[in-house]
């Protein structure tokens, strides 16, 4: 950093940036604790924005300095300020489309998940879809009678829906249930053999029970994705844009500035581009491309761009899943599950992970592969250690999607390598309930969400929530991270906790570092882009118990308040 007369310049993604505090600030958040995140300066009193950049940070005398007849002032009565949220893995898309689709989260039994879609019935015109998420069968007071492996049958729900195809997608997004109708849609009979990596649940008579693993729901969601097909390009996007909007929505309410968006297919990424180069995307999104490998043999050079539309959009990462969910029985491990034969599924080939990980080298691409069960982690692990080991000299950030479930033995390789551990917090007392159940008391205690381990070892962990897997809200995904204490019960092997300042870390710095823009966002410091939130309380320093009251009072987002929830 140095001076130009009463001015900065500074270093910021390789470039200088010329940072004017000769001018009055636009902005000035004053009388408050400013949590920088910033090892140089951790808190201060104020802090001043102009244009889309922080342009000082101190004490209330200090930042008043850059007070001119025209700025705004907001007297923060004592509230906390602190960097933007990053949600380090969600699903923008799908936080709008669960804001659309039939709510199951909650339902206490399955005769609770047919009963709300028959409501939805009712109001559908015949043949129309009813799609459905959020069902969990932990939610559940007993098991559906009958049943296989706790999963019930459809007929019941083909009974309540006989006329429209019914698709209801798993809390997990990792299996999904559909009605005789759907199913029919789909092809799906007593034959239908599954493709790689998914798996059709039969019942004693070989007949569909209605689950589908994995990549098993590409054979209803083709149906489905048949139908859509048959709107206009201006359906197809106002669709797109509804469902976008009320994502936006909902994380600038939650205090999420950037996320971390894993896995959007190349038109929905082009739509991003095109609302970032409008300036109507609301939020920063970092992408992560779900291509095949030939597709982004093609595309993946005219697609990367980095900072589109005033930094609200880059597009650098290529996203692939090894394995598939705890809950459901798709995650891939070393041992079979203590409740059910077999050792989950292996969704994508490693001999082809490999290539995708070579084409993201060659470029230019960041790699993030969804790994859950210890065997998926220990693959993507070797896989990342034979590329990595041919490109010595790149700083290629590759990253674990997850890693919930860990070998003792792998645990170092995340700091060796080194590969970043994307996990999420909250998944940790939201699956709690069946996590013994699935992997046993040892397995479960030496390696499920092991972020003490992980962090103890020298490794980063990115923190996030996997929405709409979970809600978008970090606050509560920090609340699991200091305490992973579920709803009901003692606390989740709570010797894996991680300290309030690491879970904070874990959610601006560490996000920022995983997206290579460390140099733009995760503190506040002159420069940085001027991305902030106004808390009711101090997460830093509040009892833990505390911690899920704290309400989001304010999101800025370039200098610009995007949120306003009542400063």
């Amino acid at each position: 950093m140095r001076g130009i007369g009463a001015g900065l310049v500074i270093l910021v993604g390789g470039a200088l940036v010329a940072v004017s505090a000769e001018k009055p600030a636009e902005l000035i958040l004053r009388n408050g604790k400013v949590l920088t995140m910033d090892a140089a300066r951790p808190e201060a009193a104020a802090l001043a924005i102009s244009g889309d950049r922080v342009v000082a940070v101190g004490t209330d005398e200090e930042v008043g300095k850059l007070r001119g007849p025209a700025t705004h002032v907001v007297d923060l009565g004592g509230k906390t300020a602190m960097p933007g949220f990053i949600d380090g893995h969600a699903h923008l898309v799908g936080i709008g489309d669960a804001r659309i689709a039939l709510d199951l989260r909650g339902a206490k039994s399955w005769d609770e998940v047919v009963s709300r879609v028959a409501a939805a019935v009712k109001k559908a015109r015949p043949g129309e879809w009813i799609l459905g998420r959020g069902w969990h069968q932990k939610d559940w007071a007993s098991p559906p009678e009958p049943n296989v492996e706790g999963f019930p049958l459809h007929a019941s729900l083909s009974a309540a829906s006989p006329a429209n195809p019914v698709f209801l997608s798993h809390a997990s997004g990792h299996a999904a249930f559909a009605n005789a109708a759907a199913l029919k849609r789909g092809g799906v009979g007593r034959d239908t053999k599954p493709p790689a990596g998914g798996e059709i649940l039969k019942d004693a008579a070989g007949e569909p029970t209605g689950l589908l693993r994995e990549t098993a729901e590409e054979l209803v969601d083709a149906a489905l994705r048949a139908d859509l097909a048959k709107r206009t390009p201006a359906e197809v996007t106002a669709d797109l844009d509804r469902r976008i909007d009320l994502a936006v929505e909902e994380c600038l309410r939650k205090g999420v500035t950037t996320l971390h968006d894993a896995g959007s297919p190349l038109d929905v990424v082009a739509r991003y581009r095109q609302r970032a180069e409008a300036g109507t995307l609301g939020i920063r999104v970092y992408a992560m491309l779900s291509a095949s490998n030939e597709e982004l043999e093609k595309h993946a050079a005219r697609v990367r761009v980095v900072g589109a539309g005033k930094n609200h959009l880059t597009v650098r990462a290529i996203k692939r899943l090894a394995d598939g969910a705890l809950g459901s029985r798709g995650a891939w491990l070393l041992a079979p599950y203590a409740d059910a034969p077999g050792t989950g599924l292996n969704t994508y080939p490693m001999k082809d992970l490999e290539r995708t990980a070579e084409l993201a080298v060659a470029s230019g691409y960041q790699l993030g592969v969804h790994a859950i069960g210890d065997r998926a982690n220990r693959e993507v692990l070797d896989v990342y250690e034979r590329v990595l080991a041919r490109h010595p000299k790149k700083d290629l950030r590759f990253r674990i999607e997850h890693a919930q479930h860990l070998d003792p033995i792998d645990v170092p390789r995340f700091a060796k390598l080194p590969v970043l551990a994307m996990m999420q917090g909250i998944h940790c007392p939201s699956d709690a309930p069946f996590v013994v159940a699935r992997l046993g008391e040892k397995r479960a205690r030496e390696g499920a969400y092991a972020w003490r381990q992980v962090l103890d070892a020298g490794a980063r962990i990115g923190n996030g929530t996997d929405a709409p897997v979970e809600d978008v809200d970090p606050i509560a995904s920090l609340h699991a991270s200091v305490t992973r204490q579920p709803r009901t019960g003692a606390a989740f092997f709570p010797e894996q906790r991680m300290t309030r300042m690491e879970a904070l870390r874990s959610y601006t710095v560490a996000n920022a570092y995983a997206a290579f823009e460390e140099d733009l966002k995760g503190t506040l410091a002159p420069g940085k882009l001027a991305d902030v939130i106004v808390l009711s309380k101090d997460l830093a320093t509040i009892p833990a118990t505390e911690i899920p009251s704290t309400r989001v009072l304010a999101t800025i987002v370039g200098g610009k308040v995007a949120f306003d929830g009542g400063l």
